[in-house]
């Protein structure tokens, strides 16, 4: 049996045990810290973990966050703890996890591990507002800035092998690809990694640590406050990854937003332009891994149920495509700054 179908294996199984968390077990795993439950316990949208707003007897809400099973180790998810902590010590506007007396923010209860944040509220900020764009460049100037002082020492880094190579070989390796389509794919995602990993090796761009997802539904705004959340994908990756999902549109309206970022952006640290030549290569590796996660995510149920779409040589089909689009934008100039 290859690694990847040991992995998809072990996929199934978290996520049969996940599906097994009820209220009970939620209400349970915070009352072991010695809170108490007023029994309102909701939902929040997550598909990668389980969060919940869990209600206290008067008291504020708290977020509860439970992780996949078998995807993170605990040390991996420490890390993360311990740079979230060193952003909200530096003034950041991150929210770090509830600690202990003991300075502990990773439990367990029944097997589930599981972290408690203070809940907060808020909404996406719109990116047609240059002023929104520049003060989005300053918070993460200030995050890599803090982010580049160490390295993570556990958690991954991302490049064309893990967010590429990985992917492509365990949607083929688990015949996820229709058969009809499974040559146009393994040619075209071959020669699409080998022009990644081209323009990774031309460009050389340092790793430092990341958000690693960042986009408008990870930043929350309110009454002039912002916060960036969600560290879940938070890796070793180039400074450009956080950044380049949030310039959208036509080129000329991404050239513009571009320059308000980078404008806030070094106020704390100095851009480096080379990067903008791996934001086509990004995205290419963000469409693979997206197609891979749903594919390695298939056997939880909460997944049929959000992604209906997904699976079908339709959807195989317009996947090839986006591919074959991201070829031809690899090919073509990179964004430039204009100063």
């Amino acid at each position: 049996m290859t690694e990847h179908a040991n992995t998809a294996q072990r996929d199934v199984h978290a996520q049969q045990s996940f599906a097994a968390l009820d209220p009970d077990r939620v209400i349970d795993a915070v009352e072991s810290l010695g809170f108490v439950s007023d029994l309102r316990v909701f939902p929040l949208n997550s598909y990668e973990n389980r969060v919940y707003q869990f209600g206290l007897e008067e008291a504020e809400p708290l977020v509860v966050k439970f992780y996949r099973p078998q995807r993170w180790s605990a040390e991996q998810i420490l890390e993360e703890h311990h740079f979230t902590q060193q952003l909200h010590d530096a003034d950041i506007p991150v929210i770090p996890p509830w600690q202990n007396q003991d300075g502990q923010s990773l439990f367990e209860h029944a097997g589930y591990r599981f972290a408690l944040y203070p809940r907060r509220g808020g909404h996406a900020p719109a990116l047609d507002d240059m002023e929104n764009l520049f003060q989005l460049g300053r918070l993460f100037g200030r995050l890599h800035l803090l982010g580049e002082t160490s390295d993570y020492r556990h958690r991954p880094t991302l490049s064309p092998a893990s967010f590429g190579e990985s992917s492509r070989d365990f949607l083929l390796e688990n015949d996820f690809i229709p058969p009809s389509l499974r040559e146009a794919y393994q040619s075209l995602s071959r020669d699409l990694l080998a022009l990644i990993s081209q323009r990774y090796d031309e460009i050389g761009a340092r790793n430092i640590r990341c958000h690693g997802d960042g986009h408008v539904g990870n930043i929350l705004w309110r009454g002039g406050d912002t916060y960036l959340v969600d560290f879940d994908d938070s890796r070793m990756a180039p400074a450009i990854q956080d950044l380049w999902m949030f310039l959208s549109g036509e080129n000329d309206a991404r050239q513009k937003a571009l320059m308000e970022l980078v404008e806030g952006y070094e106020e704390f640290r100095p851009f480096e332009p080379r990067e903008l030549g791996l934001i086509e290569a990004l995205r290419g590796l963000r469409i693979m891994h997206h197609a891979a996660w749903l594919a390695r995510r298939w056997g939880d149920p909460a997944f049929p149920r959000a992604f209906p779409w997904f699976n079908t040589e339709r959807y195989w089909g317009e996947h090839i495509l986006m591919l074959r689009e991201q070829l031809a934008l690899l090919q073509e100039p990179p964004l430039q700054l204009h100063y």
